[in-house]
């Protein structure tokens, strides 16, 4: 039973015996191409034998539907491998996941998310067999349907609720229910009609829209799979102020994410930006000089470049960060500067002239080909006017005064013509 989203067609699971059952990259889950599990956590461990009174394996990592782990004992010191299918204890029932990590880094993983190993740990009962599998397989091919169904049901009564997942335990006793809503839900006559419907003990578990986007998956205005549904697990607090630090357009559609709030991402380059932006003046209010009043239009944070503009101008003129600052200084001195001194485009010229040198080769291979493609067009011979297709070409008027020729130079007679009279 290899997992099926693996582009290498399975990764390859163990039976019993240690032999792999399937085909496929046989990393066991663990594949290198990412296509496998999401959320996985590389094991570099994996191939480094600790000793055996040292090698940690009082719990592991076993992962579930929608990229969901948790941590169990293994009490009856089993052998596993990173996976392998196991059953795992429940609230009520049991469960059947797949080992995602196990030795030293699930003790740094758990140190991390500071969970503490006690006895309240769920333990691993056994490997799953081939029974249990299919059991599993069962239940998994029940959520799809009982979650239009369930859709249909919320949707008669009424609630503001957006259901997302169901995910049916793998003995059949237990349904949980993933759904997202702005507002406090009363579900109580909605879980005795999903419980009369589908025979099950019924939870429901709101979730984040953040949670759901992870949970659902997709691809971002990046091109690639969404951060929240291949590695990120921490969902911080994101505000516009990062959008204004990093000098973004406040436009929603172009910041918001497929959960239909503020990327993720915006959080990545915040504290380079606010480092950059130490050094960089404070305009309050526009520059006096004895042109006008010239306010701030844009800055460039890295080039260190502040861009101003008259109220009545449309030119845009550069201006150093230290320009700026000694202008500031003269201004709360009461000098006001000559506007072209202190305010002449002198970087619009570099940067025209840095832009040139950067397309000096796109440059060079446009005059390239443009004189190929002029030297093709010499080669070609030229029809003459009206010789185009259906048309007569027309033929050329002989001179007057001359007789006609009576062939070609190469087939005239050399001695005199009829036409021409003999020497006397």
């Amino acid at each position: 039973m290899g997992c099926k989203s693996c582009t290498t067609g399975g990764c390859g699971t163990r039976r019993g015996d240690g032999a792999v059952a399937t085909p496929g990259c046989k990393n066991n889950g663990a594949c290198g191409t990412g296509g496998c599990n999401k959320m996985n956590v590389f094991d570099w461990l994996s191939n480094m034998e600790a000793p055996s009174m040292q090698r940690y394996d009082a719990a592991v990592e076993v992962k579930f539907k929608g990229g969901r782990k948790e941590y169990y004992r293994n009490p009856h010191q089993i052998e596993l491998t990173t996976g392998d299918f196991v059953v795992v204890e429940m609230q009520t029932g049991y469960h059947i996941g797949c080992v995602s990590l196990q030795g030293e880094l699930v003790r740094l993983q758990m140190l991390k998310k500071n969970i503490h190993q006690h006895d309240d740990l769920r333990v691993i009962q056994r490997l799953a067999s081939q029974k249990d599998l299919e059991k599993h397989e069962q239940a998994i091919a029940r959520d799809l349907p009982a979650m239009y169904r369930s859709r249909e049901i919320v949707k008669d009564l009424g609630l503001n609720m957006k259901l997302s997942d169901v995910e049916f335990q793998s003995d059949n006793t237990k349904a949980t229910f993933y759904y997202s809503s702005e507002e406090r839900v009363d579900f109580r006559e909605l879980i005795k009609l999903l419980a009369n419907e589908f025979k099950v003990r019924i939870e429901m578990r709101q979730i984040s829209l953040r949670q759901e986007a992870g949970r659902l998956g997709g691809i971002g205005s990046c091109g690639r799979e969404l951060c929240c549904s291949t590695w990120l697990t921490d969902f911080k607090n994101i505000t516009t102020s990062a959008a204004r630090y990093q000098n973004l357009s406040l436009n929603p559609t172009k910041l918001s994410g497929q959960c239909g709030r503020l990327k993720c991402c915006l959080n990545y380059e915040l504290e380079t930006y606010i480092d950059a932006l130490r050094d960089i003046p404070q305009v309050e209010k526009p520059l006096e000089t004895q042109k006008g009043r010239a306010s701030l239009q844009k800055t460039d944070i890295f080039r260190r470049i502040m861009w101003f503009g008259y109220g009545t101008e449309s030119t845009w003129y550069p201006l150093p960060v230290e320009r700026v600052m000694q202008i500031i200084e003269l201004n709360k001195q009461g000098v006001i500067p000559e506007s072209f001194d202190l305010l002449e485009p002198v970087a619009e010229r570099k940067e025209a002239a840095r832009g040139l040198s950067l397309n000096s080769d796109l440059e060079k291979l446009d005059k390239k080909f443009s004189v190929r493609t002029d030297k093709k067009k010499k080669k070609k011979k030229k029809r003459p006017e009206g010789s185009g297709q259906g048309q007569p070409t027309p033929v050329q008027a002989a001179p007057k005064n001359k007789p006609p020729r009576n062939g070609s130079p190469k087939n005239r007679p050399s001695g005199p013509g009829p036409s021409s009279p003999g020497p006397q």
